[in-house]
């Protein structure tokens, strides 16, 4: 049945067409392909053994079998799938290409894809290929602000973009309206040499990856997998499938939405956070005079693309609030679920008030296919923690053609060397917990997930649902006390403090008060926050450190000092109650952790670790213990609630509450005492505060901590205390020239790159990565860790810089900002980056102190480049009393 779109939604819900053209059109194309395709490596027989099996045939497992047996040489690759090659969901797909995404990981998968399908397309291989140009619509002030910090991104990957009056964006695409669109909104990105946005045709892709090796994997159809079999060490060493069973090595996952019952079906049980959604593709008949050149239209506020399709149009997009769908509802993804044409209907109003003709073309069908989503809407790639051996490659929400690729490639790498080549710290699975995967959690979650695609990318960005899940015993007085929420690995910290909003009626869902920064300039928290980092520099406050990652190690003898001796770069055999920073280093001098170690007896540390790193660290550690290592891991973030006392009063303050001595003689900067603090027992305390400022962090068994709370809120009455937030704390270690795992440091940068070379003791005999830091020692390093002060630009009036700026010497892109935060004493804008120097042929070079200090660099803010100073060491925060005007100055 075909039909002309209407504009009166109750005529959906009276004429309900069906897809009977998918399987014909599909066939079609299998039929179509045949003729440029060997199908000698399609099998219907499972070998007895294999090196690697690789489950799913889609795009994705495609490109991980191509890139293992082509890149590396792998032999004995195995592909299964449980029906036919390219069957699953990927079939669903548009067939769009886009280099430049938010995160810039991402980015540079999709453009590892993008070069490999032009590699395919320029040796004669028919891929569809397209190169057509893309209009970005805009419709609101802040979505023309985020495509100028896009342009800003793409400019320093050499990506061609442009900006465009709506005037000019029609001069592209007669058939838009310009009705309720901003006077300079419309962005164009030009990709590779001609277009931005290129179209593959996709089953062809499929096959084309399985058919490019010399020597193809061994591909099975009609094969399911029943159980992945592990050993005692919890290693892959089996794949028990429909067909029987493969003795393998390596397993690979990459079953779109069968991933996450197929991660269930091992022992250990793999978590793998994936829930599926409805997915909506509407399909016209030939349209007349249809431009087969015309730009992909995306009209992000209006939540839907649309493209030309071989003379007809192909339209889609990611609604406001999407539709979960049960997992036991799908049987087969290969077949198409009922069209919902009132979930597509806020969609197709939007296409037809920006495309007015599309009213008169008439309509083919309303495709309708389950797509994976994850909690955070990025890619799930990487080593299982539960299993060695175990990777994982899914979760592609709906773009799994524009990621397939790439990651392909990087988890062939992974496989390979053992460890990823680049940073994909936002993709690892290891950045989820168990409670990522209860799926009454994902399906709440996934109500917002899909639309991120279309949203505005504000900073600081933050979830509706899945709230309220760790909460520390002393949330219930913060709130009192006004508390804002972030969330990170769903453990709810706040943000800041609203003093308006003690004692009132939350007015958010459920009850909550979510620190939502819906700005790209001066936030609405900014003078909060400035009240809270005085606090903390020139009286007493009080923050939340719950949710940072505390493990405990210990063993019967000296083993636990032998382990960390070999997994830490700093001398950890410290004296008993000693407190010492060290990095955990991969085999190429990479930060895979970054903590703080508390001996607490000869043979029992404390681990103080980033939020982030609570699955993350576990993995590292026990993967490098033998396998008759008498060493203990135990996760005791729960146990403890982390009170910091931070600020010039902290140490008088605590003394009331203890009969302790705190004197710098008696308890010194960087060790540990075991304290009475009120009626209470047994509080561990430390002498830091992880931001450079005075204080203590005290760690309190949780039956105590809503007794040391309030005695010292009670106590800190007259020292002026008050409630800090994240958002003060991140200040504070920016102006202080501190580095965070997960912001600043990730697995490609070294010690010597971000000045911690001091942290590094290289007179132990052995340790992860020692060889790789002795080399980059002698070399000198090619990028380095700077502070950048922002001069000339106005706080109250100009964007400010949110993280990922270009940074430019000469008008050459030389680096990015990682974080950035508005530094109260200096009284600037303070970025956080790595800088590097290449010469004119593209080489990089030595960077030196001098090359950092004696160079003006320049930010681009969405486009507005401001010049900077840079620093390679905190600048000086010097106090100065001066009565009621006390408060801290810079020098240098």
């Amino acid at each position: 049945m075909h039909f002309k779109l209407p504009l009166n939604q109750n005529w959906f819900r009276r004429h309900w067409c069906t897809c009977r053209h998918f399987l014909t059109s599909l066939r079609l194309q299998h039929s179509v392909l045949q003729d440029n395709i060997t199908w000698d490596f399609i099998s219907h027989k499972i070998p007895t053994n294999a090196r690697v099996v690789i489950c799913g045939g889609g795009v994705v497992g495609c490109s991980v079998a191509y890139h293992l047996v082509n890149d590396f040489g792998w032999k004995d690759v195995v592909l299964i799938e449980q029906g036919r090659l390219g069957g699953g969901t990927t079939w669903q797909g548009a067939g769009l290409l886009g280099q430049i995404k938010h995160s810039p990981i991402e980015s540079r998968i999709c453009q590892y894809s993008i070069n490999l399908y032009k590699e395919f397309h320029q040796k004669g291989f028919n891929t569809g290929w397209k190169e057509c140009g893309s209009l970005l619509l805009a419709r609101k002030k802040d979505r023309m602000i985020e495509f100028r910090r896009l342009a800003a991104a793409a400019k320093m990957v050499d990506v061609e973009c442009e900006l465009l009056s709506p005037e000019a964006a029609q001069k592209h695409c007669p058939i838009i309206s310009t009705k309720n669109l901003e006077k300079i909104n419309l962005y164009r990105v030009l990709f590779g040499f001609l277009a931005m946005v290129l179209e593959i045709l996709l089953i062809s892709v499929i096959f084309l990856l399985a058919k490019r090796p010399k020597k193809a994997p061994t591909i099975v159809e009609g094969c399911s997998i029943q159980r992945v079999i592990t050993n005692e060490r919890h290693c892959v060493s089996g794949v028990e499938t429909n067909k029987g069973l493969i003795n393998c090595d390596y397993f690979v996952n990459s079953a779109g939405v069968w991933a996450r019952r197929i991660g269930e079906s091992c022992h250990p049980q793999v978590k793998i956070p994936l829930y599926p959604c409805e997915h909506h593709f509407l399909h016209t008949l030939p349209v007349k005079n249809l431009d087969p050149m015309m730009p992909v239209i995306r009209d992000y506020d209006g939540y839907f693309y649309i493209r030309e399709n071989n003379g007809r149009f192909l339209a889609g997009g990611f609604e406001p609030v999407s539709k979960p769908l049960d997992p036991n509802d799908i049987v087969d993804p290969s077949k198409p679920l009922p069209e919902d044409w009132d979930q597509f209907y806020v969609l197709l109003q939007e296409m037809l008030f920006r495309i007015p003709s599309l009213g008169d073309v008439e309509v083919d069908r309303l495709c309708n296919g389950a797509e994976s989503f994850t909690p955070d809407c990025k890619w799930i790639l990487g080593e299982a923690p539960e299993v060695k051996n175990y990777f994982i490659a899914s979760g592609m929400k709906s773009i799994g053609i524009e990621a397939a690729g790439g990651v392909g490639k990087v988890t062939a790498e992974w496989m390979h060397h053992g460890e990823p080549t680049i940073d994909v710290w936002d993709l690892d699975i290891r950045r989820f917990l168990g409670l990522h995967n209860n799926p009454l959690f994902l399906r709440d979650r996934m109500r917002e997930v899909p639309s991120l695609h279309y949203s505005l990318h504000y900073p600081f960005a933050e979830f509706n649902t899945g709230r309220c899940l760790r909460m520390s015993p002393i949330y219930p007085r913060l709130k009192a006390a006004g508390a804002v929420f972030n969330q990170t690995m769903a453990y709810e910290r706040p943000a800041y403090f609203d003093p308006n909003l003690k004692d009132e009626p939350d007015i958010q869902e459920g009850g909550r008060r979510i620190a939502f920064t819906e700005t790209f300039g001066k936030p609405p928290w900014f003078e909060k926050v400035q009240s809270e980092y005085h606090a903390c520099r020139e009286r007493v406050a009080i923050l939340d450190y719950s949710s940072f990652t505390k493990l405990e190690l210990w063993s019967p003898g000296r083993e636990v000092v032998e382990v960390l001796q070999y997994l830490c770069s700093n001398d950890v055999d410290i004296p008993v109650n000693s407190i010492i920073h060290t990095g955990m280093q991969n085999k190429l001098g990479g930060y895979e952790n970054d903590c703080s170690l508390i001996r607490l007896t000869e043979n029992h540390y404390m681990m103080i670790a980033p939020t982030n790193q609570q699955t993350r660290c576990q993995s590292w550690i026990k993967r490098n213990l033998a396998a008759d290592s008498t060493v203990s891991v135990t996760d005791v973030t729960s146990m403890y609630t982390a009170i910091c006392l931070m600020g010039p009063s902290s140490r008088n303050l605590l003394t009331e509450l203890t009969d302790s001595n705190l004197t710098p003689q008696e308890f010194p900067f960087f060790t540990h005492k075991q304290l009475n603090i009120g009626l209470a027992s047994g509080i561990r305390v430390m002498n830091l505060t992880h931001t450079g400022e005075l204080g203590y962090v005290l760690y309190i068994p949780n039956e105590y901590a809503l007794h040391v709370y309030d005695r010292l809120i009670e106590a800190g009455e007259k020292y002026g205390i008050r409630h800090a937030g994240l958002y003060a704390m991140r200040t504070l270690r920016i102006e202080k020239f501190y580095a965070f795992w997960g912001q600043d440091l990730d697995t490609t940068t070294t010690p010597l790159e971000c000045g911690r070379t001091f942290r590094v003791n290289f007179n132990k005999p052995n340790f992860i990565g020692k060889e790789a830091l002795l080399r980059q020692k002698s070399e000198g390093i090619k990028r380095c860790y700077v502070q950048l002060v922002v001069e000339d630009h106005d706080s109250d009036y100009d964007l400010w810089p949110w993280g990922q700026e270009p940074i430019y010497l000469d008008d050459k892109c030389v680096g990015m900002t990682t974080t950035t935060g508005y530094g109260f004493t200096l009284g600037k804008q303070v970025c956080l980056g790595f800088v590097t120097k290449v010469n004119d042929e593209g080489i990089a070079e030595t960077v030196t102190g001098d090359y950092v200090t004696k160079n003006t660099f320049e930010i681009d803010i969405a486009g507005t480049r401001y010049p900077a100073t840079a620093n390679v060491h905190s600048p000086k925060l010097t106090f100065i009393d001066y009565g009621d005007d006390a408060g801290y100055m810079a020098t240098r």
